[in-house]
């Protein structure tokens, strides 16, 4: 049985070690700086500068966000085996399943801050720029979060199975599938092959479709929000993320350590 008090004491440590590492201040310091560039970008069209300015922002959001999951999430597994900390760990009453679920919400609980970060920037330009501010950025900002748990847990599974290099190239490449899965359809019917039509179903059927969590469309254009266009994606990322974090501790329970 999964013991509370294990996995939060995984969780803090790893969000404490996850706060150590550098390349996340460089990765959030550049997101920041792209929000605040969006102002210089903004001024170069006449017309609709600050949906411009909000636009870019909330994309670096949503992209720096994707690198640091993919940085922090890939190596989850590989750095403790490399430091050999991992054996230590699972010396003491602590099950494989508790050492993913533990690793997994401090990466998270991580990334959560980050994104805090770069919506407290987003929000301070926009407001320096007189840009409208409402709940719909709240919402797209939220969703952002939500998008990134995914991604770590696909990180983590891909983590608990293969190297690091080889887990940052399949995490990316499910990101950006991910964001074109609504797609597969049209190019299926397109193709005019029956075969073809069914794989790409098939695929956008058991694939995560990331675009539930973006949208920045409504909020920069400040269209309303149902509250179903909230929920049902924050719905849609847990169910995700459980089944992606069962799949890793069964395949990590079967990995030989040695």
């Amino acid at each position: 049985m999964i013991s509370a008090r294990r996995v939060s004491t995984i969780a803090v440590n790893t969000a404490r070690e996850a706060l150590r590492n550098k390349v996340l201040y460089v990765l959030l310091f550049f997101a920041l700086l792209l929000i605040g560039t969006g102002v210089l970008v903004s001024m170069l069209s006449y017309v609709e500068g600050e949906r411009i300015l909000q636009d870019v922002g909330l994309a670096a959001i949503r992209l720096f966000g994707a690198g640091m999951a993919i940085f922090m999430g890939v190596g989850i597994i590989h750095r403790e085996i490399d430091r050999r900390t991992l054996y230590t760990v699972l010396s003491k009453p602590v099950s494989r399943s508790e050492f993913i679920l533990g690793k997994y919400l401090g990466l998270v609980g991580t990334l959560w801050m980050q994104v805090a970060i770069m919506g407290v920037g987003f929000a301070a330009v926009s407001l320096l720029a007189g840009a409208p501010l409402g709940g719909g950025h709240a919402a797209a900002i939220g969703l952002a979060g939500f998008e990134l748990a995914v991604l770590v847990a696909v990180a983590t599974l891909f983590s608990s199975m293969s190297t690091p290099l080889l887990a940052s190239l399949f995490t990316a490449g499910l990101y950006m599938i991910g964001h074109f899965v609504r797609d597969l359809r049209g190019l299926g019917a397109a193709s005019r092959s029956e075969r073809i039509e069914a794989v790409t179903n098939a695929l956008s059927r058991v694939l995560p479709d990331l675009e539930h969590f973006n949208v920045t469309v409504q909020a920069v254009h400040g269209l309303p929000l149902e509250a179903r266009e909230i929920w049902l994606p924050v719905l849609y990322a847990v169910g995700w993320s459980a089944l992606l974090l069962v799949a890793a501790s069964l395949v990590f329970e079967r990995r030989d350590l040695r």
